[in-house]
C-alpha cells in the first residue's frame, strides 16, 4: 500500500511537471511497470485526481486536486498575499473581485470576495476561463511571447460567445496591444451579456505575469467610464502584491 501511494505521489509530480503525458511516458519516465501505472491511473482517474483527455489518451490533473487545493489556499502566497489588497478594492469600490492564476492555458479563480450589491457578480472558485474573453485572462495573456499567444489562440480557438467576443487573431493581437499599452485589460460583455470587468496584471519574482485579478460588476453600474477610473486602483493592487512576491521593476 505505502509502495502504491509513493508511486501516485510520483506520477502526480510528474503530470504536475509536464502538464500532460500518455501511459507509456510516464512508466518511462519513473521507471515504474506499465501495469502499475496503468492501474494507478485509473483509480486516480476515477477519483477525477487525474483526467484522460479522449482524443489524445494522455493524463493530466485533475479537478479534485483544485477542490482539495481550495481548502488550503490560504497557505498559498499569492493568495495570503493577495488578501488585504483584494479586500481594499472590495471595501473602495463595493464590486466582486477576483484572484485568478494561468494554469493549463487557461485561469483559474483562486480568491474571491463578492460585493455587498444586491445586482453583483456571483463567482465559484476553482473554475476556470478561457484567456482571450475575460479580463483577468486577457491581461495575462498579453504579456506572453507572440507565439505563445498565437499557440493558445489556436490550440484553445476563439470561439463566439457573446456579440463582444473577440473571434479572430487580428483583433486579438490589436487587443494585446492596446492592454500592453494602457497596463490593464477591460472585459466588455465579452464573456458573459451584460458583465463588464478591469484587470491587472500580477508578476513574480522573474517578472512574468502568472496572476491578475479584477473588479467586475454588471455593465449598467460599471459603465467605460467607471471601469476607466476603476483601473488605476487595480494595477495598483496588482503592483503592490508583485513586489510582496519579490518582484522589482
Amino acid at each position: 500500500m505505502v509502495n502504491t501511494v509513493l508511486k501516485s505521489i510520483r506520477i502526480l509530480g510528474l503530470l504536475a511537471e509536464s502538464s500532460d503525458l500518455g501511459l507509456s511516458e510516464i512508466a518511462r519516465s519513473l521507471e515504474i511497470p506499465k501495469s502499475s501505472v496503468h492501474s494507478i491511473l485509473e483509480t486516480l482517474a476515477a477519483e477525477k485526481v487525474v483526467e484522460r483527455d479522449e482524443s489524445s489518451g494522455r493524463f493530466h490533473l485533475g479537478v479534485k486536486l483544485v477542490e482539495l487545493g481550495n481548502r488550503a489556499r490560504l497557505e498559498l502566497d499569492i493568495c495570503r498575499i493577495a488578501a488585504p489588497f483584494l479586500q481594499g478594492l472590495n471595501v473602495e469600490f463595493d464590486e466582486t473581485v477576483h484572484l485568478t492564476v494561468l494554469d493549463r492555458d487557461e485561469v483559474l479563480y483562486v480568491d474571491c470576495i463578492e460585493s455587498r450589491r444586491r445586482l453583483r457578480t456571483y463567482s465559484v472558485i476553482g473554475v476556470r476561463a478561457p484567456l482571450y474573453c475575460t479580463s483577468v485572462g486577457k491581461v495575462i495573456l498579453a504579456f506572453q511571447s507572440e507565439d505563445e499567444i498565437r499557440r493558445i489562440a489556436r490550440e484553445k480557438g476563439l470561439s463566439k460567445i457573446t456579440a463582444n467576443t473577440i473571434d479572430s487573431e487580428d483583433r486579438l493581437f490589436a487587443e494585446v496591444e492596446r492592454i500592453r499599452k494602457q497596463g490593464y485589460a477591460v472585459d466588455d460583455m465579452e464573456h458573459e451579456e451584460h458583465l463588464r470587468c478591469v484587470g491587472a496584471p500580477i508578476r513574480n519574482a522573474r517578472g512574468e505575469v502568472f496572476a491578475s485579478l479584477s473588479l467586475s460588476g454588471p455593465a449598467e453600474r460599471n459603465t467605460h467610464e467607471r471601469i476607466e477610473f476603476m483601473a488605476p486602483f487595480a494595477v495598483r493592487a496588482g503592483m503592490e502584491i508583485s513586489r510582496r512576491l519579490g518582484y522589482r521593476p
